[in-house]
């Protein structure tokens, strides 16, 4: 991602920037940058009809610049596309101030952001996308049967470059189907990792399968590479890491980021260090609870200790339409940081980012054990009490409401014994 230009008030946070997306990625963290509201302004296509002094109409597409207020955004994850949908709020030759319009956000195309207020958690967002040294790190292959998946890990979004299935039909004596179809299926995820595979960018290439099937196949790929003479496996052999994976399914990769020996091969890797500390999360919680927390409620309480160490928070915590629930994961990340705590933004698009979400998207490891921190269920319970009866009073009449109050004021006489239930004042 590249930054063409930033303008944000230091008085009020309000202000644009200007964003060329390079890459896949790119548009993920633009994703993550939008909210409804916010106002967009790129080049588009739009049909426009033309009536002559005779009565005739004529229609054509026409590319102009249009600034639209987003209503709906949608991001494809297959296509990695993000439609934004809303009104054109900027007056325009060809398209009426309030008529709605579809903005398709694409590669190589510059667009500009428009917000009220960019808190820390957008511009940490926007340094991210534009620093260089971030892209794809990672590449997985996990085959099972006639099933593999070839997949691009980046520090942000898992992306399928591939999906091969070949029928394998059983061993019989006396026949070479099965043989032949097991070498079609090599052949085909030799082709995969070549085409897709950049190894200028990629720092490891995790090859999972159940039983011998990738070593199988990293033999055929070391002697097929030498036969064809193709440098980038001959030359980055050494990236090769063989594991084990359950299935050829997409969902196997998390098998392999939760084994240590293959986090410790990939330890300059973004996603290793996410990895890493959401392991040591899901260790504490069966070894020494105390020390790790997890819930809005629970985070908060320990942070006002100071006792946060490493905060673990989702990307789609960010992504709420409400405003104030936003604000207060933002002022969290914030105090955590002022307190000297580590502070992890885990994606939604990693099956890392998934498991946290699995325990309400917010969690904690903590410098020293607080106990105490259980006591916190009960006084939720109890708030939510409250809340529910203060709700249900703005219902109620003036008189309604004192005859409430009455009721409770007795109740409360009648337990602290100034009052008899039975015969009134003692």
């Amino acid at each position: 991602m590249k930054l063409l230009k930033k303008q944000i008030s230091a008085k009020d946070g309000s202000g644009y920037i200007s964003l060329l997306p390079s890459t896949p990625e790119d548009l993920w963290h633009t994703y993550n940058l939008l909210q409804k509201g916010d106002k967009v302004r790129c080049t588009t296509l739009r049909k426009v009809t033309k009536e002559s002094s005779t009565g005739s109409v004529t229609s054509s597409k026409v590319r102009m610049n249009l600034t639209i207020e987003v209503t709906k955004l949608e991001f494809f994850q297959d296509s990695l596309e993000v439609r934004i949908s809303g009104p054109n709020v900027a007056e325009s030759q060809h398209v009426r101030m309030g008529a709605f319009h579809t903005l398709t956000l694409e590669l190589d195309r510059q667009f500009s952001i428009e917000k009220d207020c960019w808190d820390q958690v957008y511009l940490d967002r926007i340094e991210e996308s534009c620093n260089p040294e971030l892209g794809a790190e990672i590449a997985c292959v996990v085959m099972s049967g006639g099933l593999c998946h070839v997949c691009l890990v980046t520090g942000s979004v898992t992306v399928t470059k591939a999906r091969i299935e070949v029928n394998i039909p059983k061993k019989r004596t006396g026949s070479s189907n099965h043989a032949k179809a097991i070498t079609r299926f090599h052949e085909a995820v030799y082709r995969a990792i070549l085409h897709h595979v950049s190894f200028e960018k990629i720092k490891v290439v995790l090859l999972g399968s159940p039983g011998f099937q990738k070593d199988d196949f990293y033999k055929y790929l070391l002697a097929e590479s030498v036969r064809r003479d193709d440098r980038p496996f001959i030359e980055n052999k050494s990236k090769f890491v063989l594991c084990h994976a359950s299935s050829g399914h997409k969902h196997a990769i998390e098998e392999l980021f939760s084994n240590p020996d293959i986090t410790s091969k990939m330890e300059e890797t973004k996603l290793s260090k996410e990895i890493q500390v959401l392991n040591k999360f899901m260790r504490l919680l069966d070894t020494n609870p105390d020390k790790a927390y997890y819930g809005y409620l629970h985070v908060m309480k320990a942070n006002e200790e100071q006792a946060i160490d490493s905060l673990l928070i989702s990307d789609g915590l960010f992504r709420n339409e409400d405003v104030k629930e936003r604000k207060k994961y933002v002022a969290l990340v914030e105090s955590v940081r002022d307190n000297g705590g580590k502070v992890y933004l885990f994606s939604t698009m990693h099956v890392s980012g998934q498991q946290l979400q699995q325990v309400s998207g917010v969690a904690a490891i903590l410098r020293y054990p607080l106990p105490d921190l259980d006591e916190l269920e009960e006084i939720a319970a109890a708030h939510e009490e409250e809340f529910e009866e203060y709700a249900s009073d703005e219902d109620l009449s003036p008189e309604e409401k004192k005859a409430r109050e009455e009721a409770k004021m007795l109740e409360d006489m009648q337990y602290f014994g100034f009052v008899s239930e039975t015969s009134g004042v003692i």
